[in-house]
């Protein structure tokens, strides 16, 4: 059996943020277990509010990671552990955010005493390090943000400074479709520490459209100013669309559909959290899900309005009252609309939110008042993998939930779901309103047909978790084919 220090390893980083490492992480995941590898994905520090529950090695229950190491652990076929994402950061605030580490939550810290708290996450980072290699051929690594961050240099656990730390040879991926992806690379070999830039064995540049021989030039340039290999040019990659999302960014570039038969709304919330929970419904054919940006109103014409998870249910509460969503909602109400709230949108729809411990800033904050419920906010967090039943149309359902608060009240006496028999969730007594802890509960896709019936959606259901498996062997092939994988593979060490 392999050991931590035998497992073969590579890792991406980006020449800034957005550039595709975790696409492209997945692809080589699901590349490598194709032929036949016993791979594990690594970041050893992460920021999203999009979170997955996983394994926690040698104990029940589970903690958080990314989403995206959750996709990286299904493109590897193996189960999730927190050892996948020892950091992860979930913004709060613009300047703060709840620290979790491998898996469990540490407490809040504004980014500058972060800054100084990242020295002694090293040692957790190295030891989900070492756990996480034994028994993996490979293990792919991707970076955060980017080395050419030197100013973080000093206390960098996400880049460099683990690469250099764990002998991890890395490959710099460079977006050529945001433009000066030749400047990009280019100049993070001349910012580079020396040390630093010796671990670099190689670059590709990603997201290309159009006839790749027109960028032989550019190629050319790259290799005169680093002397840097090439390992390829990766087109633009459209199933990537069909994978769930970690960063919010991708909500401020949502297109709008053209008329399809169901139209969905989604206020962007300033702390949106795990909005690849709309993912299924995006997937349907005749559903049009709309990311909703401040200052909009909520489209008269939808079916169904969702309020997504938040990382701050009061403070989003505030926002949906600034953008005077909270009219548009009771307007939908009204004209007969259905409105569904998940997790932190589910305690929006309440009556009251109270935060006796101040988790939020203490106080109450008034909901709502779509459903006959009140929220405490308590420091106890759930995270958990969960099998339930829908009550509403009695279809299994699975999911997680990742939260902190109690919600009860006369609605909670018709749940939305049970959950191992318990009781979760509420629903209005017309029926059109209703919430839920359940993250994940579009992704069931009988439940799913069924809700969209009555949407006046006929033939939905897809196979979802399918169209994510297809997804993730399309964009292993794509890269076999545009990318000089083995070679990537011969430069792990």
């Amino acid at each position: 059996m392999s050991t931590a220090s035998k497992a073969r390893a590579i890792m991406l980083q980006g020449t800034g943020s957005d550039v595709g490492k975790t696409v492209l992480v997945a692809g080589l995941c699901r590349a490598a277990r194709n032929r036949g590898l016993s791979v594990r994905p690594f970041k050893p520090q992460n920021m999203s509010n999009n979170a997955a529950v996983a394994d926690l090695p040698g104990e029940a229950g589970g903690g958080e990671i990314g989403r995206a190491q959750w996709l990286q652990a299904l493109a590897c076929g193996v189960p999730a552990s927190v050892d996948m994402n020892p950091v992860l950061l979930k913004p709060q605030t613009d300047i703060g955010a709840q620290v979790i580490v491998q898996g469990r939550m540490r407490g809040e810290a504004k980014a500058r005493d972060y800054q100084a708290l990242k020295a002694s996450l090293m040692d957790a980072v190295m030891q989900s390090w070492e756990r996480l290699g034994e028994g993996a051929d490979l293990v792919v690594v991707e970076g955060a943000g980017s080395p050419a961050e030197i100013n973080l240099r000093p206390r960098d656990i996400a880049n460099m400074g683990f690469a250099t730390r764990a002998d991890v040879p890395v490959a710099l991926v460079g977006d050529i479709d945001r433009g000066g992806v030749i400047a990009a690379v280019a100049g993070t070999h001349l910012i580079l520490p020396e040390a630093d830039r010796q671990m670099i064995v190689g670059y590709l540049i990603n997201k290309f459209r159009g006839d790749v021989t027109l960028f032989d030039d550019g190629l050319a340039a790259i290799e005169r100013f680093t002397g840097w290999r090439c390992f390829g040019v990766v087109p633009w990659l459209r199933e990537a669309a069909l994978l769930p999302s970690e960063d919010s960014v991708v909500l401020e570039r949502a297109v709008r559909g053209g008329g399809p038969a169901c139209k969905v709304a989604v206020p962007m919330l300033s702390r949106i959290a795990n909005f690849d929970d709309l993912d299924p419904l995006r997937a349907e054919e005749e559903v049009e899900v709309v990311f909703v940006p401040p200052g909009s109103p909520l489209p008269s014409d939808a079916a169904l309005v969702v309020i997504p998870g938040s990382k701050s249910t009061i403070a989003d509460l505030a926002m949906l009252r600034e953008n005077g969503w909270d009219k548009d909602l009771a307007a939908h109400q009204r004209r007969g609309g259905r409105i569904v709230g998940l997790c932190g949108g589910y305690q929006m729809l309440g009556r009251v939110v109270r935060d006796p411990h101040g988790i939020e800033g203490g106080g109450e904050t008034e909901g709502l008042g779509l459903l006959d419920i009140e929220t405490v906010l308590e420091p106890e967090k759930i995270v958990r993998n969960v099998s339930a039943r829908s009550v509403i149309f009695n279809e299994y359902v699975a999911g997680y939930e990742i939260h902190l608060g109690r919600s009860t009240g006369p609605d909670t006496l018709r749940p939305a779901v049970t959950i191992d028999g318990v009781p979760d969730g509420a629903v209005s007594p017309n029926g059109r309103v209703w919430g839920t802890y359940l993250h994940g509960i579009f992704s069931a896709d009988r439940f799913r047909a069924k809700f969209l019936e009555e949407l006046g959606v006929r033939g939905g259901g897809t196979d979802y978790r399918a169209g994510i498996e297809n997804a993730l062997d399309a964009i292993a092939d794509h890269l076999e084919r545009h990318l000089d994988v083995d070679a990537l593979l011969a430069a792990a060490r």
